[in-house]
């Protein structure tokens, strides 16, 4: 079979979710079998010193035989989360309007953690761009 009939039948149905520096991509996907199942992949952009940029990739295969006790748990977990701390976003760095003039840290520019980012090469210092503005 070639490349393209492979691409064909490889994806089925694909769905992005794009969230800030991240973005997830699930696709369905088939078997040699003729069979379905998932994939979910995790996509996340860094920054180098020089300000060009690369991506790093997390990728989950989930099959149907998995998918009734993968939801139940991914509900409870998601449930739990939100019955304990709501569904507000607490870190004001997570928000998509944040700006780091804004932000006033009682710890004197400290990071999550402790550290300093006053580094003029720390990822924060660069700009976010979504694929649409370019």
């Amino acid at each position: 079979m070639s490349d393209h009939g492979m691409m064909e039948k490889e994806e089925i149905f694909s769905k992005v979710l794009r969230a800030g520096r991240r973005t997830y991509f699930f696709d369905v996907r088939s078997t040699k079998a003729a069979d379905y199942y998932l994939t979910i992949t995790e996509s996340k952009k860094f920054t180098n010193d020089d300000g060009s940029f690369h991506y790093k990739k997390h990728k989950i295969y989930l099959y149907k035989e998995d998918f009734n006790e993968f939801n139940e748990i991914l509900k409870e977990m998601t449930d739990y989360i939100i019955d304990e701390k709501g569904d507000e976003v607490i870190s004001e760095r997570h928000q998509k309007d944040f700006k780091k003039d804004d932000y006033n840290s009682t710890s004197d520019d400290l990071a999550e953690g402790g550290e300093s980012i006053e580094n003029s090469n720390s990822p924060d210092k660069f700009t976010d761009i979504n694929f649409e503005d370019i």
